[in-house]
């Protein structure tokens, strides 16, 4: 298998380098042509400067960050993959745009997966991932030996859509999470509790997540260094409640966060970790 990697940032390079580790990457590629060529010459493989790059590819993955950059990537990979080829999209997007990828690569007889992730740059790190997945039950079969290298658990979700339908949902319980654990916390601060018993204590029950595990130190010691950005969770949720209004649901918790974060951009956090949130349940 010869694959390609595209989406070179904080989740992206780690998931390129597991693939390099099973001998299956032979190409990357990235916005920042320095990035890219910084990466293939650690990992040993090639750096492409345009689409042509990935010529041969069996698997390309996509790792970017908006609705538009995936529809120009594979627009620009219906053009130069064989037919037989899949293309994997880690991206998280509208269910729409994973259906019009689809279609746009069907014609030219590639393959797509629309395969959001879950695990944060730790999962990406430590090729824990949980992977969700939309798309043909045989694309997702000549795509897994590429998914295996970052992955914890792969789903497949069903029809091209679901695996992005899956993270909508993911980013709901995130969101709600988020929102508990810093208001949480904030309130420890304001009762003058110490962090190092207050942490581990609320861990070990029925409060302990994801969230106050990996970010619950961090964001007491006011260091938000991502992680996930601010700006990309909100992103997230905007989606998010465009996918739940087309079903007749309105999502207050969802609508909470969006707000939070929107005024966590406004203040120039976009690009913290989304445990910034803390800073706003902090103020009187």
């Amino acid at each position: 298998m010869k694959a390609g990697f595209i989406g070179l940032g904080a989740m992206g390079a780690p998931m390129a380098g597991h693939v390099a580790a099973r001998g299956l990457l032979a190409v990357v590629g990235n916005r920042s042509q320095t990035k890219a060529e910084a990466l293939a010459a650690r990992l040993g493989v090639k750096a492409a400067t345009s689409a042509a790059g990935f010529a041969g590819c069996d698997v390309v993955a996509l790792c970017v960050s908006m609705d538009a950059d995936v529809l120009q990537q594979v627009e620009a990979m219906a053009g130069v993959l064989a037919p037989g080829a899949v293309v994997v999209d880690h991206s998280t997007v509208s269910v729409d745009t994973a259906r019009r990828a689809q279609a746009l690569l069907a014609g030219h007889g590639i393959g797509f997966l629309d395969a959001p992730v879950s695990g944060g740059v730790e999962g990406a790190r430590n090729g824990r991932l949980s992977v969700m997945v939309g798309g043909a039950a045989e694309h997702l079969e000549k795509a897994r030996p590429v998914l295996e290298a970052y992955a914890a658990r792969i789903t497949h979700m069903g029809d091209s859509g679901t695996g992005q339908a899956t993270k909508a949902v993911n980013q709901v319980l995130v969101a709600g999470i988020n929102e508990a654990v810093c208001e949480g916390l904030a309130l420890g601060e304001k009762l003058g509790l110490d962090p190092e018993k207050l942490l581990p204590t609320l861990m070990a029950g029925a409060a302990g997540n994801w969230f106050l595990d990996k970010r619950g130190a961090t964001m007491l010691a006011n260091r938000f260094t991502p992680g996930f950005k601010c700006g990309h969770l909100l992103k997230d949720l905007r989606i998010v409640r465009g996918i739940a209004a087309g079903v007749g649901l309105r999502l207050p918790a969802v609508e909470l966060a969006e707000a939070d974060y929107a005024t966590l951009v406004e203040r120039g956090q976009a690009e913290a970790d989304t445990s910034a949130l803390i800073m706003l349940k902090r103020e009187a």
